[in-house]
C-alpha cells in the first residue's frame, strides 16, 4: 500500500488536498488556507466521501482558529466556522463527528492553535487504522470465497466510491480488497460508474488503476444482469450513516444492488468505521436527510473530449429539468453483514452493540 494520500499539512501549517472533480484526466492540488476554503471544498465535491469530508472539517477548524488568532477576532468567529462548516453536507455524520471532537479538544485547551492542530491530525491517523482494521476483518470474506472456487477471481462488484479517495489513505470497500491483493488473491472488480458525479468511473477505476487492481467499468443498470448469470461472487459498499437498526444511506443506486443481491442470493455487505454511525436514529427511511443537489449534475456530463480538454456537454433538452437526489436508505435486513474496524456483525441493533457496546 503506497503513502499516497487524500489530504495533507504544507510546510507552513496549511492544508492541501486532491480536487477530485478533476480525476481521473487531471490531477490537480488545492491549498486550503481559510476556514471557507474548507467549506467550499466539501460543499463543491473538491473532497467527498464521509471520512475525508470530517478530516477536512477538523482541519477547517483550525483554520479558523489561525484566522481568528491573526486578525484579533472574538469567540463568534469560531463559532461561526462550526456553524457553516456544519452545515456544508447534510448527510455525512463523519461531519458532525469531527467537529464534535474538535469542540470537545478545544473546551479544555490553552493553546487554542496547538490544540486544535494536534485534533485534526489526530482525526486524520484514526482515520488510517480504522480503514486498516475494516481491511483486516474483511479480508477473511474474500479468502473465503477465494477457497471455495478453489483459487479462481473473485468477482466483486461495488457502487461509488468508498475507497481511499472518500477516506485518508487505504479506504473502506477498498482496504480488504487490496489487503486480498497483496496476499496474491485473485480479484476482480465490477465498478458501477455512478451517475451523476461518476465517482465509480472517475475515482474508483482512477485508484483501482493506481493499485493495479483488475477492474470493468459498468453502467449503472448493469450489475442486475451481471448477478443473474454468475458474474458477481459479493457486494461491497460504504456508508455516509448508518442507523442503530443496521439501515445504511449511500449514493443513490444502492438499494437497487442490495435488492437485485437479495434476489440472487449474493452477499452484499457494507464497510464502515464506526464514526459514521448515529444510534440517535433508528429508521434510516424515515428520519436520514437526503441531500438534494444541483439539477444540473445530471443533466451536464463532463469528460475529456477528443482535443484532450475537459468539458461539460448537455445530454438533455434544454429545458428538461432534473430531479438529483444524492443518497438513498438501503433497510438493514438487505445488507448481509457490516464490516466495522472492530469485527464483522449482523447490521441489526443487537449486531452493532455485540461489537460497540458503549454506544448503547
Amino acid at each position: 500500500m503506497s503513502k499516497f494520500r487524500t489530504i495533507w499539512p504544507t510546510e507552513d501549517k496549511y492544508v492541501e488536498v486532491i480536487d477530485q472533480r478533476k480525476l481521473p484526466h487531471e490531477f490537480v492540488v488545492v491549498k486550503l488556507e481559510t476556514y471557507d476554503d474548507a467549506v467550499d471544498a466539501i460543499k463543491e465535491m473538491i473532497v467527498r466521501g464521509a471520512p475525508l469530508i470530517g478530516a477536512t472539517a477538523a482541519y477547517g477548524i483550525y483554520l479558523a482558529v489561525r484566522e481568528m488568532i491573526e486578525n484579533e477576532l472574538d469567540g463568534s468567529f469560531l463559532d461561526q466556522a462550526f456553524s457553516e462548516l456544519r452545515a456544508s453536507r447534510p448527510t455525512a455524520v463523519n461531519l458532525f463527528w469531527a467537529l464534535d471532537k474538535m469542540r470537545e479538544a478545544m473546551d479544555n485547551a490553552e493553546d487554542f492553535l496547538k490544540t486544535s492542530w494536534e485534533a485534526a491530525a489526530a482525526i486524520v491517523e484514526e482515520d488510517v487504522e480504522t480503514c486498516r482494521m475494516i481491511g483486516v476483518h474483511g479480508l477473511p470474506i474474500i479468502e473465503e470465497i477465494s477457497a471455495q472456487k478453489n483459487g479462481e477471481v473473485v468477482n466483486i462488484l461495488t457502487h461509488c466510491n468508498a475507497g481511499m479517495l472518500g477516506c485518508v489513505e487505504w479506504g473502506t470497500i477498498t482496504s480488504p480488497i487490496y489487503q486480498a491483493v497483496q496476499k496474491g488473491i485473485k480479484v476482480h472488480v465490477w465498478v458501477d460508474e455512478t451517475r451523476p458525479r461518476n465517482q465509480g468511473s472517475n475515482l474508483t477505476c482512477y485508484e483501482l488503476t493506481r493499485h493495479e487492481v483488475d477492474h470493468t467499468l459498468i453502467v449503472d443498470n448493469a450489475g442486475g444482469h451481471l448477478m443473474q448469470h454468475g458474474m458477481v461472487d459479493m457486494v461491497i459498499v460504504g456508508t455516509d450513516r448508518t442507523t442503530r437498526q443496521g439501515d445504511v444511506a449511500n449514493k443513490i443506486g444502492t438499494y437497487l444492488k442490495a435488492l437485485a443481491a437479495k434476489d440472487n442470493n449474493i452477499p452484499f455487505y457494507v464497510a464502515l468505521p464506526s464514526t459514521t454511525l448515529d444510534m440517535t436514529i433508528n429508521d434510516g427511511l424515515k428520519e436520514i436527510p437526503i441531500e438534494e443537489r444541483n439539477q444540473d449534475e445530471v443533466r451536464y456530463m463532463i469528460g475529456k473530449n477528443s482535443k484532450g480538454s475537459i468539458d461539460s456537454v448537455l445530454i438533455c433538452p434544454e429545458t428538461t429539468k432534473a430531479s438529483n437526489y444524492g443518497f438513498d436508505v438501503t433497510p438493514g435486513k438487505y445488507v448481509t453483514k457490516l464490516i466495522t474496524e472492530r469485527g464483522v456483525c449482523d447490521a441489526s441493533e443487537a449486531g452493532l452493540l455485540s461489537l460497540f457496546p458503549e454506544k448503547k
